[in-house]
């Protein structure tokens, strides 16, 4: 009987993740961005100008990734690269100023969203929630 209510648990995991990777998308669209090109917009807004690699260790995503990441977002006008003057073989990425407002306001555009899909839930069960997916995320 566990193995069924796991399962079910499972499934209804993944189906609210399914609908929350839809709304993201459905959100970011205006700026014509992947929610890979968002998390790198957050991390240069939070942390500003910094290496490939360090974006990378940020990201938690390879080399070649956050390359991919960051030509799309040069692409849009919302970075730039330079070289690192500390050290030649490195290159330095920062936002434009046009991508620091399209961040900023991906980031209130994001915060509306998660107040509406949240906000069915209790302040309790929101509490509830953030302890039980941390305690996953361990």
């Amino acid at each position: 009987m566990a193995d069924d209510r796991d399962e079910a648990l499972s499934e209804t995991f993944w189906a609210v993740a399914r609908r929350l990777r839809r709304i993201s998308r459905e959100t970011l669209a205006p700026w014509e961005i992947s929610p890979s090109h968002s998390r790198a917009l957050g991390v240069l807004i939070r942390h500003g100008e910094m290496r490939l690699s360090d974006l990378s260790e940020h990201l938690r995503i390879a080399a070649r990734s956050t390359t991919e990441v960051v030509d799309g977002l040069q692409e849009h006008g919302f970075l730039e690269r330079h070289p690192d003057p500390h050290d030649r073989r490195a290159i330095l990425v920062s936002l434009t100023d046009q991508g620091k407002r399209a961040g900023e306001a991906i980031r209130s555009a994001r915060t509306a969203e998660a107040e509406r899909f949240f906000g069915v839930l209790s302040d309790t069960d929101r509490r509830h929630l953030a302890r039980i997916l941390r305690k996953l995320n361990e």
